[in-house]
């Protein structure tokens, strides 16, 4: 998600990293939200937490596909779909209670995958063998990066179930799919779950860390369930959600030894968020330690950063 921007392309932002290039210069992303925070009535409850099965691809199409270049070796492809065609809604990012904004592609997103990239290159992350989930997903390609590291088990959340089915399982389709059969990933290794984050954990793997921390309990760093990598970008937009988003990565996370990349735009104007604000709710719970990895100041947008959480 973004803040009020002023509209530039993706891969204008991209022109100063190193890591990305964009074989399609005329693609457009849009950066601005479509509502004014305070305006209107309140937003209704929040649909149930479903899974969304990967044989449910919806008949919309995502349109021809457009190669993200992560380094000389690796592109992900990416679809499209708009929001006229799966919510009857025209020139909007965001619509509070019926649509998150999922079917945009967000700079975060990038700088999330671009981070991690740089990070496995530095021996500083390992993918292989991880159970990695990926929070307010959209185009879910965070998620397929780690499927391509080598993760053994990666889900994707969005809040809605329409943008998992339009967008989300199109592209993990057409990047894992190529070189294994889909008998692969219907087994475990993927799943894909709607809902909002007040309620979504029903569905997700559980953690460990709301056990007594004083006890004995976790002796020798033992291992617990829970997932060891948790992936957001552009999550943290609106400051009325933080506290339930928080919450699921604390019950979601495993402990000890897990740990979140949350890549956002430092500042949300107009809506009041961003990941100075989440590190602050963070910092004041103290149960997480909160580092900042990388800063984009591009001039293309509001700051960018990405930061690493982990359990102390």
């Amino acid at each position: 998600m973004e803040g009020k921007e002023t509209k530039n392309t993706v891969a204008a932002a991209a022109s100063s990293s190193p890591l990305f290039s964009f074989s399609n210069s005329n693609a457009s992303f849009g950066f601005g939200f479509g509502f004014s925070a305070s305006s209107g009535p309140p937003p209704p409850p929040p649909p149930p937490a479903v899974e969304v099965l990967l044989s449910e691809e919806s008949p919309v199409a995502a349109g021809e596909l457009e190669p993200v270049v992560i380094d000389d070796s690796l592109s992900i492809y990416k679809g499209r779909a708009s929001t006229s065609d799966v919510f009857g809604v025209k020139n909007s990012d965001l619509v509070p209670g019926k649509y998150e904004g999922g079917l945009k592609l967000w700079e975060g997103s990038l700088d999330l995958v671009k981070t991690l990239n740089s990070d496995i290159k530095e021996d500083r992350l390992l993918l292989e063998g991880k159970r990695v989930l990926e929070l307010g997903c959209g185009h879910g390609l965070p998620g397929i990066y780690a499927i391509l590291k080598g993760a053994v088990l990666v889900h994707f959340q969005d809040f809605n179930a329409e943008v998992l089915r339009c967008l989300t399982i199109p592209n993990v389709k057409a990047n894992l799919l190529k070189e294994s059969s889909e008998e692969k990933f219907t087994s475990g290794s993927v799943g894909f779950f709607a809902g909002d984050w007040s309620e979504i954990d029903s569905l997700l793997l559980r953690g460990d860390a709301d056990l007594d921390k004083s006890t004995n309990s976790h002796e020798n760093d033992t291992a617990y369930n829970g997932y060891d990598i948790i992936l957001m970008a552009e999550t943290v937009y609106a400051v009325s959600s933080l506290p339930n988003l928080y919450r699921l990565i604390k019950k979601c996370l495993r402990y000890p030894g897990g740990i979140v990349y949350m890549a956002g735009k430092k500042h949300y104007f107009g809506v009041g968020g961003g990941t100075r604000h989440f590190v602050r709710l963070v910092t004041e719970d103290g149960a997480m330690q909160s580092d900042l990895l990388a800063e984009v100041a591009d001039g293309s947008s509001n700051v960018r950063e990405v930061w690493k959480l982990s359990f102390k």
